[in-house]
């Protein structure tokens, strides 16, 4: 029979070769391919068999060549690696049959692809819809290459890349993450690539799409990114079937399906994409409670101070939360207050803080301040509204009678308020968030504490658990 076999052989591994290929190269007259391949199907080849080589970019040329062997009543098998249909010999053969009108009988074996392989050993982070895209631009002009990248990026696709680098084509690599980021995807968004898929110089690595170094890389390297759900387990990458990970496709409550949709845009209008996780997700909390765009400019957030902040509330370490006013307390989410075993306190209430007041000739959100730094020296303050009791809190710290995890400065107004955000600014080893200038307000500081508390969300950036 006249019959050319084409046959994917996986990604390099022997177990990873499916038994009806090993099946048909042994059965086969002849086996064409590229000439590295061959190690990889050696043992299973039949006596007699003759292997036909050839180097890179020389496919017509084995196609050509099965063809000569497979008109003369010949079995051939014509072997890519991965998956044959993928970047592979199939599309070739087939054009090719119909180019010379031949009668050979063409059939397609399936392979184990390489992004197949690499994301195996990534984990998990093709589980929702995905594109493979090749930065090869042989045979495929750039310009449409890079329309289909940022098509890739906007459409929020897990995307593999094949042929991401070699000698001659050093930049483009460079320029797909430049359009992934321009176009809204964050820098956080989880990558992982591996060299050598199933060989024995394998390797492995997980990064981000803001800390990816295309150095790294090279034409025998696969990269898979994730899309805005994917996040990082451990030493795993995982992207959930679906959109949302609550166990069920309608878990989502429409509250929160909406606020992941508005932090989805608001993420995307921002000017620049690459803030630390911590302050970006502060950033997008504080947006989307005032809608002004300012915030990128005027929210300041100490180093990792969002981290820290949540790993004490993870550690238990943090257990209460001081507002100045009571506004601020009613703000923060009751559910996580609860999933968390924190309190959020306002002392202006408290039966004590009028009589204070008057006798010392302070504030009542002083007054307050004071009584609560003498029951929690160490809680994380919250200010919303009242400048003077942001300042009487930052007294008490130069005295050494507050100790508190952390800071938010978000009081509103035009007398003393820029005076009490610079003052707290002082205080080098208490982690701290601030909004610049006048601008501030109760609902304000009341999301920073949500954005903190709920900070195991950010790298899904899928805010509004507890609503």
């Amino acid at each position: 029979m006249k019959r050319i076999i084409v046959a994917g052989i996986g990604p390099g591994s022997a177990e990873d070769i499916t038994p009806a290929v090993i099946d048909a190269v042994k059965k086969s007259d002849i086996v064409v391919g590229y000439k590295y391949y061959f190690q990889f199907i050696e043992p299973y080849l039949s006596e007699g068999c003759q292997c036909i080589d050839s180097g890179m970019k020389k496919e017509r040329e084995r196609a050509e060549q099965a063809f000569v062997y497979a008109e003369k009543g010949l079995t051939v098998t014509v072997i890519s690696s991965g998956d044959s249909g993928i970047y592979g010999m199939a599309p070739l053969i087939y054009e090719m049959k119909e180019e010379r009108g031949s009668d050979v009988d063409i059939v397609t074996l399936p392979g184990i692809s390489a992004f197949q392989k690499a994301a195996s050993l990534l984990g998990a982070p093709i589980g929702h819809d995905l594109c493979l895209i090749s930065l090869s631009d042989l045979m495929t002009p750039w310009e449409r290459i890079e329309k289909r990248i940022r098509a890739a990026a906007i459409g929020d696709f897990v995307t593999a890349v094949y042929n991401p680098k070699s000698h001659g084509r050093f930049w483009q690599l460079y320029r797909l993450v430049e359009v992934f980021l321009k176009e809204g995807r964050s820098p956080e968004t989880p990558v992982g690539y591996v060299r050598q898929a199933g060989r024995p110089e394998q390797t492995v690595v997980l990064t981000t799409l803001g800390e990816l170094d295309p150095e790294q890389v090279d034409m025998f390297t696969i990269l898979i990114i994730g899309n805005s759900q994917t996040y990082i387990r451990k030493d795993k990458i995982i992207t959930p079937r679906g959109y949302y990970r609550d166990g069920q496709e309608t878990a989502t409550k429409p509250g929160q399906q909406i606020m992941i949709e508005s932090f989805r845009t608001i993420a995307g209008e921002l000017q620049k994409q690459d803030w630390p996780l911590g302050h970006k997700w502060a950033l997008l909390h504080a947006i989307h409670t005032t809608a002004d765009f300012e915030m990128e400019q005027i929210l300041y957030t100490d180093p990792n101070a969002v981290e820290t902040l949540y790993e004490a509330v993870a550690a238990g370490k943090l257990k209460t939360i001081v507002t100045d006013v009571t506004m601020v307390a009613s703000g923060i989410r009751k559910g996580a207050l609860a999933r968390l075993g924190i309190e959020a306190k306002c002392y202006l209430s408290d039966s004590r803080v009028p009589e204070m007041a008057a006798s010392l000739g302070i504030t009542r959100t002083q007054a307050g301040i004071r009584l609560a730094v003498e029951e929690h020296p160490d809680a994380l303050f919250a200010f919303g509204n009242a400048p003077t009791a942001l300042m009487e809190l930052c007294d008490l710290i130069r005295k050494k009678k507050a100790c508190p995890t952390g800071i938010i400065a978000a009081p509103v107004g035009f007398v003393h308020v820029k005076e009490s955000k610079h003052q707290v600014k002082v205080f080098k080893d208490i982690p701290k968030i601030i909004v610049e200038g006048r601008k501030g307000g109760s609902n304000l500081a009341a999301t920073l504490c949500n954005a903190i508390l709920c900070y195991d969300d950010a790298s899904q950036l899928k805010p509004g658990r507890d609503l």
